[in-house]
């Protein structure tokens, strides 16, 4: 019997989950997902605004476990691309506008409502501008990523 270490290496696609800015699509997940589940529960009193809101939000959670699948799947050949950056800088300002959007809603909605609906659409906005920022963060890292390579 040999006593070599035996080494264990995740599969190339999982290797993503390694990165720092890769490592962002669980909160983006997360946040995203709170945002699209927060405002498809409460009444909704601007649709127009609320409307744009869960489209981001679905758009987003959508286009983020696709880009990972792909990373899963070694799409992206162990480099950043442009696409990447490209869309976590369109996340992020669509984020910025449905975050700005479901606060001027929340606002709009605090005497017309009860105070719970108050509360969770407080927590959605909260949630819109933390997912915003886990996009501005994720899309510096991948452009600094991008020119490096």
């Amino acid at each position: 019997m040999s006593s070599a270490a035996v080494s264990v290496s995740l599969p190339t696609g999982f290797s993503v989950l390694t990165t720092f800015p890769d490592l962002l699509f669980i909160p983006e997940f997360v946040f995203g997902g709170l945002v699209w589940i927060l405002v498809a529960s409460t009444r909704v009193a601007l649709q127009m605004l609320q409307g744009w809101v869960m489209f981001v939000s679905v758009f987003c959670f959508t286009f983020s476990t696709l880009l990972m699948c792909l990373y899963f799947c070694g799409a992206h050949s162990g480099k950043s691309s442009w696409i990447d950056a490209f869309y976590h800088s369109m996340a992020a300002l669509f984020y910025l506008s449905a975050a700005v959007l479901q606060a001027y809603a929340t606002i709009f909605a605090h005497d017309a409502f009860l105070f719970k609906v108050y509360q969770e659409d407080i927590a959605a906005v909260v949630f819109a501008f933390l997912a915003t920022l886990t996009y501005v963060i994720h899309e510096g890292f991948s452009l600094l990523r991008w020119k490096s390579s």
